[in-house]
């Protein structure tokens, strides 16, 4: 699961790179569920650091609990589970993000003329462009029509991988349902 750079991503957006051995608290709930203190023992995490990082994962929909009473010390174990289906939702949400920005700049791109700058790396569209006078606003150098081509072409191989792309992860773990 963590050799896909797209799930690595992910989880390291929802948790602090710095929270040492997070991966390994990752881990050690993909494997099943299991309690706090029982992560923080294998991963010889200290118990704030793993309980830390749990909520974390909590809070971003990728980590659930259940708490139970112990009959006799009255004291609460939490049982965490990784929500593995989250994470294929969120990759699929981030993914349709992605497409729909692509599609979005695409007809932009094609819907516009452009000018740029000699000078510089200064691009405008043909409506910015002709408000200045076709002067460069950074340095008052003189703006040529630029062919968008290549840019419309470079989005649209873009669009069209992500869009033969299906992202579903498979995480290896037979999921039980208690």
């Amino acid at each position: 699961m963590f050799n896909d750079p797209i799930v690595l991503e992910l989880i390291n957006d929802v948790i602090d790179e710095e929270d040492e051995g997070s991966i390994s608290i990752v881990e050690c709930l993909i494997k099943g569920k299991v309690t706090d203190e029982e992560i923080a023992e294998t991963t010889e995490l200290r118990l704030n650091i793993v309980r830390r990082v749990l909520y974390k994962l909590y809070d971003a929909g990728l980590a659930s609990y259940k708490r139970s009473k112990d009959p006799e010390t009255q004291w609460y174990t939490y049982t965490w589970k990784f929500e593995t289906e989250r994470v294929n939702d969120m990759i699929k949400r981030r993914h349709q993000e992605i497409v729909t920005q692509l599609k979005e700049i695409l007809e932009y791109e094609e819907n516009n003329m452009f000018f740029a700058c000699k000078s510089n790396d200064c691009r405008c569209s043909f409506e910015e462009a002709s408000e200045n006078g076709f002067i460069c606003p950074k340095c008052n150098g003189e703006m040529e029509y630029m062919d968008n081509t290549p840019v419309i072409k470079q989005i649209k191989e873009e669009l069209s991988l992500y869009e033969s792309h299906g992202f579903e992860i498979d995480f290896g773990v037979a999921e039980s349902n208690s």
